[in-house]
Order: structure tokens, then C-alpha cells, then sequence
């Protein structure tokens, strides 16, 4: 275990430096008017160029990237140029960390909480009334682009429940949709795996064992077909979770949340590169964090696996 797990902190360690070399590597084609706001008309060719040089622009491009890699590794993010000129990236970020953390808490409780039980009554129920509604449910959610029911829910229920439109802080009841909606996508994809696992555990031959055993459904359920399940569930449960209190780019700015995911559009709107390039790397780590997450948590549930390389390699 010890063993698998170093290999897969390795691996996962090249897997950021990749991303980030290629975070850093497209930022340098974005304009170069990210660089200067709003006075950037204003500026001659040779106050840009001073301002560029002085940013460290016109450095050969491995002198750029090594002192990009110096600056994380310090915690220096940049500075924003645009969205509040000459204020740390780091303390922006700060600011908004709590909004979206708050909400993806939220609605991870609610995703997990409802998405496996559905998942659980579906594989109980297979082929009955809950296994077709939860199956219609989730066909929905995957068929239908997230955009078209989020403004649905912001548009219509609004109205239907009396509920605000916008987030408001000073209003706790706004919290409502914009959790919802985040949690909607989510429900489905632990719903349909969780079934799928369950499903492939009741067809197994132990399964049969067991009830041959005399064993009843209850203990067979839970002690069995549940924790076998819930094994492969393991290697999702970390990137998703991550991501969700991340933030959600569009129901972020959809309700007008102060959070990193509104933050986000809102760098790019204004083309605030060091603000963007910070925020890419942020979001690219959590995903990367989340699946190292996964395989090791995959490796403790179920002691068989390894990364060798003989048989059994993932």
C-alpha cells in the first residue's frame, strides 16, 4: 500500500507540473493588454514595453517559468492588473473562498445523501417504479445541457415558491435554488453509479452463496452488497467533492454568488491574466488533488489493488 501510494504521489506530482507548465505556457499567448487595464491605449509603445520588461515579459521564456515555479512555490500568486488593480491575488482569492465553500458543502451533503440513497432504492428496485423514475431522472440530467434547467429553476420556480431570484447575504432563504441546482448533476452521477455497483454485486455468485446460506436481504444488503459497492464509489467521491466546493462557474454567476466561480468569468471578462492564470491552476490542482485522493482511498478499501509492474496493475 505504502508502495502504491508513493507511485501514485509521483505520478500525480508530474501530472501538475505538466499542468502547469501548460497553464503558464498558454497564458503567454493570450493579448498583452491583460497586462495593462484600462490605460492601456493610453500608454506609447515604450511605456508598454517598460511596463512589460518590468513585469518580467521580455525574460527568455525558461527565466519566466522558473520564476513562475519560485512564486508558487512561495505562495506569491500575482498581483490583479484589472478587477482590483495592484491588490494580491492571494487575498482575492481569500475573500471569495468562503462563499464557495459554504454552497459546496451544501450542496455535497445534499448530492451525496440523495444521490446514493436513490441509487440504493434503484438497485433494490430494479426493473419496478423507483428504478424507472430514478432512471428517467437521471437520462434528464445527462441529456439536457445544465444551462437549459438551471434557468428553468431561476425563472419559473422562482415565481412558483416565492423564492429570490438573486443570492442576497442578509437573506438565508436565497441560499435555496442555487444549492439545489449545484447538487442537481451530482445527485444523478452518485445515483447511477451507485446502482450500477450495486447491480453488478447482486449478480455475483457470493451473493447467491449467501442466500443460499439462509442469510436474509437486510444483512446481505448492507454487509455485502453495500460495501462492495461503495469501494469503486471511492475513486469519484474525492474530485467531486473537491470541485463542487470549488464552486460552480455558472451558478455562481447565474445567482450573482461572490465566489470562486463568478470570480472566475469575471477575470476572463475583464481579461485580468494573472488573476485567471491563478484561478486556472487552482481549479486544475483541485481536480488533480481529488484523484490522488481517489486511488489511495481505492487502495485502503480494497488491499488487491496495486501499481506494479506485474499482474494486477491499474
Amino acid at each position: 500500500m505504502l508502495k502504491y501510494s508513493l507511485r501514485r504521489l509521483l505520478q500525480s506530482m508530474l501530472t501538475l507540473f505538466i499542468v502547469i507548465t501548460v497553464v503558464f505556457l498558454l497564458m503567454r499567448l493570450l493579448p498583452e493588454e491583460g497586462y495593462f487595464g484600462a490605460g492601456y491605449d493610453k500608454l506609447d509603445p515604450i511605456q508598454r514595453e517598460t511596463i512589460l520588461k518590468n513585469l518580467g515579459l521580455r525574460d527568455p521564456l525558461y527565466v519566466q517559468l522558473g520564476n513562475f515555479y519560485k512564486n508558487i512555490a512561495t505562495g506569491n500568486l500575482g498581483t490583479s492588473i484589472i478587477y482590483r488593480p495592484k491588490v494580491a491575488v492571494a487575498d482575492i482569492i481569500k475573500t471569495k473562498i468562503p462563499y464557495s465553500l459554504n454552497f459546496g458543502l451544501a450542496a455535497m451533503v445534499i448530492s451525496l445523501t440523495a444521490g446514493i440513497s436513490l441509487g440504493i432504492t434503484m438497485a433494490r428496485s430494479k426493473s419496478r417504479l423507483w428504478d424507472k423514475v430514478g432512471t428517467a431522472y437521471i437520462v434528464f440530467i445527462n441529456a439536457v445541457p445544465a444551462a437549459v434547467y438551471y434557468l428553468f429553476i431561476q425563472l419559473y420556480v422562482t415565481d412558483i415558491l416565492k423564492l429570490p431570484i438573486l443570492f442576497k447575504q442578509t437573506r438565508p432563504i436565497s441560499w435555496i435554488l442555487p444549492v439545489v441546482s449545484m447538487s442537481l448533476g451530482s445527485i444523478a452521477g452518485y445515483a447511477m453509479w451507485m446502482r450500477r455497483y450495486m447491480v453488478d454485486e447482486l449478480n455475483k455468485d457470493y451473493i447467491r452463496l449467501a442466500k443460499a446460506k439462509g442469510l436474509n436481504n437486510k444483512t446481505i444488503m448492507v454487509h455485502h452488497v453495500l460495501r462492495n459497492a461503495f469501494v469503486p464509489m471511492a475513486q469519484y467521491l474525492p474530485v467531486s467533492i473537491l470541485l463542487t466546493i470549488s464552486g460552480s462557474i455558472y451558478i455562481e454567476s447565474l445567482y450573482s454568488i461572490p465566489g470562486m466561480g463568478g470570480l472566475l468569468v469575471d477575470a476572463i471578462q475583464r481579461q485580468d491574466n494573472p488573476l485567471v492564470q491563478a484561478l486556472v491552476l487552482i481549479y486544475a490542482s483541485l481536480g488533480i488533488i481529488g484523484l490522488l485522493t481517489g486511488d489511495i482511498l481505492m487502495g485502503i478499501f480494497d488491499p488487491r489493488i496495486k501499481l506494479t509492474n506485474r499482474g494486477g496493475a491499474r
